[in-house]
């Protein structure tokens, strides 16, 4: 067994979730088997953002035709602030002191800047908030210990005039069939509002009538999650499916209608990622026409916005006090549920896991030596209004 036994940090705040302007603070755990000699013990803040990918490009044919790797990447920081717990910090001259064996507990407490964005996490891009516990040691290698957490911004539906309108598409394709063309299939979407919260389901209208002579394979509702990487001289565009809802074929001369079906809106960040400069998130839900055989879908694409704080209009549907105008920012003395309604039966909002899996936050910093849970998933608000009894909606 070593000299240290146990270097950890921990949370006042159990769920790990912040807002900007609100104050982290928690204690760093050291343990020690035998005295150890050191500058002294530190922890970093750090918040920032990153977008980084490559891409092959050709030059030249034949035996002159080269292949390079090209990187793109940008990035930005909110934060980097460092506290000093024992002893001397960076640069500091005086006599190393000794610890001597035994537990001992730091506490610490930092203030987030106000208007930093939520985090996120991809592979191609990030934004992304840690704690680095150092104990720097003369002549020897240090030893760190590092804990992500969740930061998340405050997105009021009612203060965004998208959120109630109403959401119309429509769309019109045809089909060739046997070198002939035929009747056109139509699709008209339509959406009550624009605006929601993860939790909530998206009621979808649509009727799709196939004037064509083939069948069409299927009518299928997709919400997608699009994000454009910014790096510094390029701009990449990434969609991808996070939930959808299917029906079945329609034959020649036949409709199909969408009746309000659900759509589940899964825990996720919300529109925008605001305070961020290199990423942007919008949500486009697109009804989509599947024809057999050879030929493209017919889409209608409408976009949404999703925030944080719902609508009170959403709040009466599910019997919430018309009067609760509660939803506020959060205080900066505070790490609770910056949600204070003012009708006693307003539920505040859960946390929940964002589906896209634990992402590793080891970078270029750590070493082998760095301990602390490197594995990190995203929380995100998400409202647990609905009993959903109908299971027959899909979230990728």
């Amino acid at each position: 067994m070593g000299k240290l036994n146990i270097f950890e940090i921990t949370l006042s705040n159990p769920q790990a979730v912040y807002y900007g302007g609100q104050t982290i603070d928690g204690y760093i755990t050291v343990e020690l088997n035998e005295e150890m000699k050191m500058r002294g013990i530190r922890l970093h803040f750090n918040g920032g953002a990153r977008v980084h990918w490559t891409e092959q490009h050709s030059s030249g044919s034949g035996k002159n035709r080269r292949t390079t790797t090209r990187h793109y990447s940008s990035h930005e920081t909110y934060f980097d602030h460092c506290i000093v717990l024992f002893g001397k910090g960076p640069g500091q001259s005086g006599e190393d002191p000794v610890l001597k064996p035994g537990r001992y507990t730091y506490p610490f407490h930092y203030q987030l800047p106000v208007g930093i964005p939520s985090s996120y996490e991809s592979y191609i891009g990030r934004v992304r908030y840690s704690l680095t516990g150092v104990i720097d040691r003369p002549w020897r290698f240090d030893h760190n210990t590092k804990r992500a957490f969740t930061v998340l911004d405050v997105l009021d539906l009612n203060r965004e005039p998208m959120a109630l309108r109403t959401g119309q598409g429509s769309g019109e394709k045809t089909l060739c069939c046997l070198c002939c063309a035929s009747g056109p299939i139509t699709c008209d979407f339509k959406l009550n509002r624009l605006g929601y919260v993860p939790g909530e389901v998206i009621p979808l209208y649509a009727e799709i009538r196939n004037s064509s002579r083939r069948k069409m394979a299927k009518t299928f509702a997709d919400l997608h999650m699009c994000v454009q990487y910014h790096a510094t001289c390029k701009t990449k565009y990434v969609s991808q499916v996070v939930s959808n809802r299917i029906h079945g074929p329609i034959e020649p001369g036949d409709s199909d209608s969408w009746n309000g079906d659900q759509l589940l809106i899964p825990p996720l960040p919300a529109s925008g990622l605001r305070g961020c400069r290199i990423i942007d998130i919008k949500y486009m839900i697109t009804m989509n026409v599947d024809p057999t055989g050879i030929g493209f879908d017919l889409s209608v694409p409408l976009e949404i916005l999703i925030g944080t704080i719902p609508l009170q209009s959403v709040m009466q549907q599910y019997g919430f006090s018309s009067d609760a105008q509660g939803f506020t920012q959060p205080s900066t003395n505070t790490t609770s549920i910056p949600i204070e309604p003012s009708a006693p039966d307003m539920p505040p909002p859960s946390y929940a896991e964002c589906n896209f899996g634990q992402v590793d936050i080891r970078d270029e910093t750590d070493n082998e030596h760095t301990r602390g849970n490197m594995q990190y998933t995203p929380i995100y608000t998400y409202y647990n209004w609905n009993q959903h009894t109908d299971n027959s909606f899909n979230t990728k």
